[in-house]
């Protein structure tokens, strides 16, 4: 696999040489203010994209309208290569989340690749005696709408997975939405809710606060390998992981996307890189663009569902 991986990415970065792309500097677009996980990841990305290919990829800040704003800029671009989209799990959720999208992200964007994803994990805190999922399971059922849950705000993921645990479980729990991942775990630590979902390194910035009960992915994280998966504990189909990922308006000439591709998938697996992302508490993942669009029409289809079926709105 090793060997093949290499020669796609010898293959694909020495075509885009012999074609001159990239020929000038190229944006990626960030629908988020500076300093978040999304805009570190970019700017960890956009120098070994510039290594590889031979430009400067330069990372701009647009947030608006829970990134749509960048999405649909980018959306409506040229597709020629020089303004790409870096985003996260987001541009799956509004897919069903807003209603009137000016764009349609399966069919107004190339996926090139995802550089990184880290799963939500559910994590309870003195709210709860919980000390497992099967036990914060049967206190919700002996309380109807007496537990409640928290999360960064409607519609992020963390909702979402909430809402995903009530429809696979029947639970009935109430959703605390608040301004951000920090305020809402604090919620949790301080026992004003009894629950949430939260990707790795905003857990670990809780120094052993919160007690993870679950991975809501489809694998143990090796980084916390003893936690378990949802599934493993007899809750199917809650599989919630945040990622990143570089995306290129549709219509961009194959050999631009695969170039782009090699290149994700190299510096995803570069040692300094693939070290800093898993000090952020992240895995790296770096996987093909065929990979990738198999993997957010999926995504696409589950949030879908979750929204239907839990009537979840944005804010």
């Amino acid at each position: 696999m090793r060997i093949l991986v290499s020669l796609f990415l010898a293959l694909a970065l020495g075509h885009a040489a012999a074609q001159g792309y990239p020929a000038r500097p190229v944006r990626m677009l960030v629908g988020f203010t500076p300093g978040g996980g999304t805009d570190i990841n970019a700017r960890l990305l956009a120098p070994k994209l510039s290594e590889y290919l031979g430009q400067q990829f330069i990372v701009e800040n647009r947030p608006g309208a829970a990134t749509n704003v960048a999405t649909e800029a980018v959306a409506k671009s040229p597709a020629d290569g020089y303004t790409l989209l870096f985003t996260t799990t987001a541009v799956a959720i509004n897919a069903s989340l807003y209603k009137g999208l000016r764009y349609d992200a399966l069919r107004d964007l190339a996926p090139i690749s995802v550089l990184c994803q880290s799963p939500n994990l559910l994590v309870a805190g003195p709210g709860t005696a919980a000390k497992t999922v099967a036990e914060l399971i049967a206190e919700a059922r002996a309380k109807p709408g007496g537990l409640n849950y928290s999360s960064a705000g409607a519609g992020t993921s963390q909702h979402l997975a909430g809402e995903l645990f009530k429809l696979r479980t029947g639970i009935n729990v109430v959703h605390v939405p608040y301004k951000g991942t920090d305020p809402s775990l604090t919620a949790v630590v301080a026992g004003d809710v009894q629950f949430s979902f939260a990707n790795i390194p905003a857990i670990l910035s809780k120094s052993g606060r919160l007690r993870p009960l679950a991975v809501a992915g489809a694998a143990r994280s090796a980084l916390m390998p003893d936690v378990p998966t949802m599934k493993e504990l007899g809750v199917e189909g809650v599989e919630v992981p945040v990622w990143y990922a570089l995306l290129a308006p549709a219509g961009t000439p194959r050999e631009v996307i695969q170039a782009l591709a090699a290149a994700a998938i190299k510096a995803a697996h570069a040692p300094d890189l693939s070290k800093r992302i898993l000090d952020k508490g992240e895995e790296p993942v770096g996987n093909t663009p065929e990979e990738f669009e198999k993997m957010l029409r999926a995504e696409v289809a589950k949030y879908a569902e979750v929204v239907k079926l839990s009537g979840a709105k944005a804010d």
